[in-house]
């Protein structure tokens, strides 16, 4: 399938790309089927299987399943509304469906988190049925969030086994599934990277509106970052895990000027504007996928850092910047996982870390080979992370891993920068060796919160 730059930036609310906006996609698709069908139920249940389970609660998956059959998008609701929303529907117990009418769904009791064994698709499982007077199922669709916001049912996951070459869509100039064939159609071309994903992205939609698409994904970005410096005080979910971007950021504007800075200070920018991000990822705000809620803290962070510390940078700078990691986390995403309950933080700080320093890569003028090679960087040195947030909040460590993946990006592109554009391991074979870690990697390390830093650290 061809993955547009807006299937992987996707404006949405946090915490959670696979946890938040899956599940709320997941809960309008079954009432769209349900209004396609006429079918009118008395009742509807849903159940969560996997990680949605096990981290469901700290990720607000019941919160954001509620929405969804709420009518709300994750693209277009104001996070102001959602306590409001949330307290109507425990009182109502009932949701009003455009052409279908009054369903009684009450959160307490047909809203279940099912510890047993995850579904066989996905770790990211959801079952929505659709109940008679009675209590007898009139319909059931099980349906995966497989991350970055994401959502299939089990027939298109089965689909998605399938060979890419047999997917990918008619009608594209550069139907590169690979950065093997990224870089051949580069050289055959004359393009750049940036260039071919224009082109490929130019087919779906015109240029002007493909401009304004991009303006207004960094105009998100920018503005959620901005938020995150300007906001104070402790994050919600029992943690009580203080934000600090706020205070940080003070002090770097204090430090401004001073004679004897050290140079060293550009990593502590880097990693305020990446937890200011983050800090707002996890008070339930608005963000961009990037490619996940999870790990969207990086590429803001590392495109503020062309904008703010880059000579030279411009608007069209950004552009480039952002087809550029879109067709790096494409490529990642079909060839491997975006997934924390899939392949681990590898899938998603790892793969953020590379589209950021791709798109940094090519904003700075690199050579194509210059790109693949900051990728590969990023990428290889994310190797096998681990998923294991305490108290299943997106907050530690996945705050912080943002700033390390964002300093980390800016260390790979400069690091290719300074090279003719070969290397040893091929962008190809770290995607291939993250796939195969990610199956080889217990599933307590996959965003359960059953291991690692989330066992070790007592939540309280």
């Amino acid at each position: 399938m061809f993955i547009s730059v807006f299937d992987i930036f996707k404006i949405g609310i946090g915490p959670s790309s696979s946890h938040t906006m899956g599940p709320m996609v997941a809960a309008g698709r079954f009432l769209q089927g349900l209004r396609e069908t006429g079918m009118k139920p008395a009742r509807i249940s849903v159940s969560l299987h996997g990680s949605l389970a096990f981290t469901g609660k700290g990720h607000a998956s019941d919160r954001a399943i509620c929405l969804g059959l709420l009518g709300h998008d994750p693209a277009t609701i104001n996070p102001d509304c959602v306590d409001g929303e949330m307290a109507r529907l425990a009182s109502d117990k009932r949701i009003a469906v455009e052409g279908v009418g009054h369903i009684a769904f009450d959160p307490e009791a047909d809203l279940v988190f099912d510890y047993g064994p995850p579904l066989p698709g996905h770790a990211n499982g959801m079952i929505f049925r659709a109940l008679g007077a009675d209590g007898e199922t009139l319909a059931e669709e099980t349906l995966y969030s497989v991350g970055g916001g994401f959502v299939v049912s089990a027939q298109e996951l089965a689909n998605r086994d399938e060979p890419l070459a047999t997917n990918v869509e008619e009608g594209v100039p550069h139907p590169f599934k690979s950065a093997a064939e990224m870089l051949a159609m580069g050289r055959d071309s004359g393009l750049t990277i940036a260039a071919m994903k224009r082109a490929n992205e130019e087919t779906r939609a015109p240029d002007g509106d493909l401009d304004a698409g991009l303006d207004r994904i960094w105009e998100a970005m920018n503005a959620c970052l901005e938020r995150g410096l300007a906001q104070e005080g402790t994050l919600p979910g029992g943690l009580k895990v203080k934000r600090r971007a706020h205070q940080i950021h003070r002090k770097l504007i204090g430090e401004t000027g001073q004679n004897r800075p050290f140079q060293h200070t550009v990593m502590d920018w880097l990693s305020v504007y990446a937890m200011a991000v983050n800090e707002e990822n996890a008070a339930g705000g608005t963000l961009v996928t990037a490619p996940t809620n999870g790990a969207a803290g990086v590429v803001p962070a590392v495109l503020r850092y062309y904008l703010d510390h880059c000579p030279d940078c411009s608007q069209a700078g950004i552009r480039d910047f952002l087809l550029v990691a879109a067709a790096v986390g494409g490529i990642i995403k079909a060839n491997a996982s975006i997934s924390g309950a899939e392949v681990g933080c590898q899938g998603e700080v790892g793969s953020a870390s590379a589209m950021a320093a791709a798109g940094l890569c090519a904003a700075l003028g690199g050579s194509n080979e210059h790109v693949e090679n900051a990728a590969e960087i990023a990428l290889e040195h994310h190797l096998g992370m681990t998923c294991d947030p305490i108290g299943g909040l997106v907050q530690v460590p996945c705050i912080e891993r943002n700033a390390l993946g964002a300093v980390k990006a800016v260390t790979a592109a400069s690091l290719a920068l300074r090279g003719d554009g070969t290397h040893f391991v091929p962008l190809d074979s770290c995607i291939e060796t993250m796939r195969q870690t990610g199956l080889d990697m217990t599933d307590k390390y996959k965003e359960t919160s059953k291991g690692g830093l989330a066992v070790n650290v007592v939540a309280c």
